[in-house]
């Protein structure tokens, strides 16, 4: 199976509401979408484009590679289905592999039953073909096989990431309540921050925001801190268009930017951390780190900005009525520190926004875990246009 040269269909997931910044990547590095959803968009690609996919990708979890599509009723039906791939040619017998799954039948109590199905097929498959049996369990370090199952309806795809993409790999120390990296560079994006102008993350926790920008800016892709994907378990894997992608990824790093990001939080300890993670994303030149209280934060007075917050919600940090006098500092300090900049505060409690006193040009949503979100944005005049609307 010439699996690696061959189109088929291509899934590429992302976290709730974050599927119209996936597409405009999808679209910028020009592929042509058949479909979109609500968790991600479908291609019709080989799989050696999806090894492009997967360095490039911001704001995607997973990509998968369609391997056949069929109708199942019951368990035994898929177990059938399953055990008629040619999963010697995909998978090497003596090596590991792991299943996942998104099962909606009525004939399924868990999930877990459906994956030991698709295992179980496959290590028969190997055994009576190669009389070895692979190994499986749970890792997705190593070749990920996941099985759609809604109804009667079965897709089953190579995972081409393994590792969610979501997790950027160069934030070795999370902090406290962190952002997932591909949340971060939605909210970025849906900033529309034009890459130039001066952004400013006062609160910044574990500062993923802020290294995102300073990544997004300086054209530095996902793929730079990562060496091992899903798609490398696949026979058929040549590691030469792997390197071939990465050269591009350096080549295409701007080094040479005139660029002002500032993270600033109150933690001394986090702003270590976000130093650290910074460093090891090799960014930590381009960001001014600040140890004070958010009022505080040096806001450059020349030139259009954006200052963007992703503070504590009170559902499992801070205490609410402290909370609120915060908000209402926040909607402060934009008001008077931050005149002709877009403000932008990202919260999952509707009832602190209100203390912020500004009224919201646009609310945009988002999730952050399961969590509902919306990203608030704020049009903070200069003084030359009209004062800000307060909230009733």
């Amino acid at each position: 199976m010439q699996v690696f040269h061959n189109k088929s269909k291509v899934i590429i997931t992302c976290n709730k509401r974050l599927s119209p910044y996936l597409q405009e990547e999808v679209t910028a590095l020009g592929y042509a979408i058949e479909r979109s959803f609500a968790t991600g968009v479908e291609l019709n690609i080989t799989l050696t484009e999806c090894i492009k996919l997967n360095l490039n990708l911001r704001c995607a979890s997973q990509i998968l590679y369609a391997i056949k599509s069929f109708k199942a009723i019951t368990p035994d039906d898929l177990y059938k289905e399953i055990a008629a791939i040619e999963w010697e040619e995909l998978i090497d017998f003596s090596g590991y592999f792991s299943v996942t799954s998104n099962v909606d039948n009525p004939n399924i109590t868990t999930p877990l039953f459906a994956n030991l199905k698709v295992k179980d097929a496959i290590v028969d498959r190997m055994k009576e073909k190669k009389g070895i049996r692979p190994n499986s369990g749970s890792d997705a370090n190593k070749a990920v096989v996941h099985l759609y199952w809604k109804d009667a309806d079965a897709d089953v795809f190579m995972d081409t990431s393994g590792e969610t993409l979501a997790k950027h790999g160069y934030r070795k120390i999370p902090g406290k309540a962190p952002m997932l990296e591909a949340l971060a560079a939605g909210v970025i994006l849906a900033t529309n921050w034009d890459k130039k102008s001066p952004f400013i993350n006062p609160m910044c926790g574990s500062g993923t925001l802020a290294i995102e920008a300073a990544l997004i800016a300086t054209n530095r892709a996902p793929g730079l801190y990562r060496m091992n994907y899903g798609f490398m378990h696949i026979l058929g894997y040549n590691e030469e268009d792997f390197f071939a992608e990465r050269r591009i990824l350096k080549d295409q790093v701007i080094k040479n930017i005139d660029l002002k990001i500032v993270a600033s939080d109150l933690s001394e300890d986090a702003v270590e951390v976000t130093r650290r993670n910074a460093k090891t994303a090799g960014v930590d030149t381009l960001i001014e780190f600040e140890v004070c209280d958010f009022e505080l934060t040096p806001v450059p007075e020349d030139g259009k900005g954006v200052v963007v917050f992703n503070p504590e919600y009170g559902e499992r940090l801070g205490i609410h009525s402290k909370l609120e006098l915060t908000y209402k500092r926040m909607g402060d300090f934009m008001k008077t520190k931050c005149k002709g900049y877009s403000g932008y505060i990202f919260t999952g409690n509707p009832d602190l926004a209100k203390k912020i006193g500004l009224k919201a040009a646009k609310k945009v949503e988002f999730y952050n875990g399961k969590l509902d979100c919306r990203l608030l944005e704020y049009e903070l005049y200069d003084g030359s246009r009209r004062a800000p609307l307060i909230d009733a």
